[in-house]
């Protein structure tokens, strides 16, 4: 079949996730590695946000895709009641990386099926209904983790498929607080407020956000905002749950984003760079108090794929080579070359209202006017078939050979943490000269 044939019968018969379908002419890809990915006229392009940020060691990382050959032959399938060697050894892996006194772990197929996980236990132990999310934020697809999603494609489920005891709170933003706050004269307005729904929503079993906000803008809080949170949730005997589904395995120059500040979860779901995203891996992990209720308790959650032994023999290697190849510290250091590139875009192109980011995990966000902070579209747009401005500069980026990933107004800069510096100049340099579509439509 030509490149085109494929595209056509992809379009015809299967599903593009979260657009709509008429018109979609799904690009051909027919080869990826490293930093880059080739299409099927052998066009290539550098993979400048990972993927959907989950390519942590590039494409093709030979050791990660030998230990899936060898499971394979080893034992490719047994069920979540057995123990297995892979399984043994993924847990002493994940004991040497995740925060200390994280112990505990449930295996499943997507950072998705973990925070459903998250959502059961948490709602299991506490004997509590409420989960508080936040509206900048997106935690999975299916009903509970959609339901605790605060952006726009929660809409579409709502009413029937809105769970009950879902609540969302002020996310941390402080380039355009929620809540009309100036950082640092708020306090931390922003998690007091959180404080302020749990003192008076009663019955809730647990607090949920990612530490760092993943597509929803990589939104970085203060320094003081996490171990502030922390507190809150002892003060109230809730559960402190952190997706570091895209903020984990190194994105942010930390194992985890929340060990920037020292903080540690009573619930740890992640998935995405796990497995570098070779295979579909999540975890859903909790210190050993939170597993300690079903000591005596039935623990009433598990899948067939649970545990899958092709799932969690890449994981074992893929933490392996982010040891060997150093990538934690590469991911800060190459983090700092990037964030420099991109503070010199926004004093040259009028439409970047902000920069933020920490590791190989940043945001772009434009607006149509900086002291207003207008921006050019809206979330209603995204939902709603209005082309957004950065969609229409992730195309023209991707004639020019750069693949980012676009967000209603804002672009996720997270390349795979094997990047060089001249393919970060590459890739910020395309930007550069993109960005003049967003300079021609700022208003004064």
């Amino acid at each position: 079949m030509t490149s085109q044939e494929i595209s056509e019968i992809t379009a015809k018969y299967t599903y593009g996730t979260w657009r709509f379908q008429k018109g979609w002419k799904p690009l051909h890809i027919v080869d990826a590695e490293g930093c880059y990915f080739t299409d099927g006229s052998g066009k290539k392009y550098l993979d400048f946000s990972s993927q959907l940020m989950c390519v942590h060691l590039g494409h093709k990382n030979p050791a990660v895709i030998k230990s899936i050959e060898e499971q394979a032959r080893k034992l490719p399938y047994i069920a979540p009641a057995y123990a297995t060697d892979i399984r043994a050894g993924l847990s002493k892996s994940l004991l040497e990386v995740l925060q200390k006194g994280i112990e505990k772990f449930f295996f499943t197929t997507s950072g998705t099926e973990a925070v459903e996980a998250a959502f059961k236990i948490a709602r299991m132990v506490t004997g509590r209904t409420k989960i508080i999310a936040r509206y900048r934020s997106y935690h999975g697809s299916t009903m509970g983790s959609i339901a605790a999603t605060g952006d726009p494609r929660r809409w579409a489920m709502e009413p029937a498929g809105k769970i009950p005891g879902v609540i969302f709170g002020p996310e941390v933003n402080c380039f355009d607080c929620p809540i009309n706050h100036t950082y640092p004269e708020c306090d931390i307005a922003c998690a007091d407020y959180i404080e302020h729904m749990i003192e008076n929503e009663g019955d809730v079993a647990a607090v949920l956000l990612e530490p760092v906000v993943g597509t929803n803008g990589v939104l970085v809080p203060p320094d003081e905002y996490m171990p502030r949170l922390r507190e809150i949730c002892d003060r109230h005997d809730v559960l402190f749950i952190a997706d570091e589904v895209m903020s984990g395995w190194g994105r942010t120059g930390k194992w985890f984003a929340l060990d920037h500040w020292d903080v540690k979860p009573d619930i740890l779901v992640t998935a995405k760079g796990i497995t570098t995203a070779y295979m579909p891996l999540g975890l859903c992990a909790t210190t050993m108090k939170v597993a300690s209720y079903f000591d005596d308790h039935f623990f009433s959650h598990g899948h067939t794929y649970e545990a899958h032994p092709l799932t969690l023999a890449p994981a074992v290697a893929a933490i392996s080579e982010i040891k060997r190849l150093n990538l934690v510290e590469r991911s800060r250091e190459m983090g700092e070359y990037l964030g420099g590139k991109l503070y010199e875009l926004k004093k040259r192109h009028p439409s970047i209202g902000d920069v933020r980011g920490l590791g190989l995990f940043w945001a772009v966000e434009l607006v149509k006017n900086r002291e207003r902070k207008e921006y050019f579209n809206t979330i209603a747009d995204k939902v709603s078939g209005v082309p957004t401005l950065v969609d229409k500069i992730s195309a023209e980026m991707m004639k020019k050979g750069v693949f980012l990933v676009p967000w209603v107004n804002h672009f996720v800069v997270a390349p795979p943490l094997i990047v060089t510096k001249e393919e970060i100049d590459e890739g910020v340099s395309v930007l550069d000269e993109c960005l003049s579509i967003a300079d021609a439509e700022v208003e004064a």
